[in-house]
């Protein structure tokens, strides 16, 4: 992580906080608006001297700073996180920063996303958020967990695991997904540092898990339909009525397993006795 900000003093900090705004929020028109406006830019301003009196040890007033933010903009940031430069929260409400937790440069943040802890112990408990990282809306990230550098969490995601550089995670629990190479769109241009504020083109791991099982279930039935077609053909030769039909009487090659006596789809597999016997 971008340890830039010991370097800058709050004034600055805070000039780039507001800049960097007008890149990732297209409803941004002047720094009035945004000054005026932006419940995020209230909160981080707060939490810049809350910040600076937490680590001089003045701890009430940091904590009484925090409070009073939190009353205002709806965001609860301990005074004791540590966050890097050009960090933006957008619209705000209901976002959570626990106090060991980390964030780097150019990090962003949607409304209602926690980065809390699960545990009481001392130390080291709430995530770290390396440079660049997106997390979308409503996304929980817990524990002493490293999200890695450029990596996006997509919205209503609960991330319990570290997150690799550049990768993309989704679901509940977080899985990982997709690489910042396979997210982009044909004619999709970053914004000037690099932010991917494409964060809604997510893929849906347990969507398409369950298309792949519907079509694995037509393939089996097309073949089942198949084999049934087939055999039913050869009844009216040998006299056989639909009431005297019985499975067992139908060779299921490629549908039931012969070595396991389970359904499947493998070529050449026959009937298990014991598929036929209970048929």
């Amino acid at each position: 992580m971008t340890r830039s900000k010991s370097s800058l003093g709050i004034v600055a900090l805070l000039r780039e906080d507001v800049a960097c705004v007008f890149d990732r929020d297209p409803a941004a028109r002047n720094v009035l608006d945004v000054l005026t406006c932006y419940p995020g830019i209230h909160a981080l301003v707060m939490h810049r001297f809350a910040n600076a009196a937490w680590r001089r040890g003045l701890r009430w007033p940091a904590r009484f700073l925090s409070y009073v933010a939190r009353a205002i903009t709806n965001i609860d940031i301990h005074p004791g996180a540590a966050i890097g430069r050009r960090f933006f929260i957008d619209h705000g409400a209901g976002v959570v920063i626990g106090e060991t937790a980390e964030i780097g440069d150019d990090v962003t943040l949607y409304h209602g996303v926690t980065l809390g802890g699960t545990s009481w112990t001392k130390g080291k408990r709430h995530p770290t958020l390396m440079d660049g990282v997106l997390v979308g809306a409503g996304a929980k990230i817990l524990g002493p967990i490293t999200v890695g550098a450029n990596a996006r969490v997509g919205a209503n995601s609960v991330v319990t695991k570290p997150v690799p550089d550049g990768m993309t995670v989704v679901g509940i629990p977080g899985r990982v997904v997709r690489p910042e190479t396979q997210r982009q769109l044909s004619g999709h241009q970053l914004s000037d540092h690099g932010i991917d504020l494409e964060h809604h083109l997510m893929p849906d791991p347990v969507g398409k898990a369950i298309a792949c099982l519907i079509d694995h279930i037509n393939r089996i039935e097309a073949r089942l339909e198949a084999h049934t077609a087939t055999e039913m053909s050869q009844f009216p030769a040998r006299n056989i009525s639909l009431s005297e039909f019985r499975l067992s009487d139908i060779r299921l090659d490629g549908v039931a397993c012969s070595s396991c006596g389970n359904i499947c789809d493998q070529e050449g597999c026959g009937p298990s006795p014991s598929t036929q016997q209970h048929a």
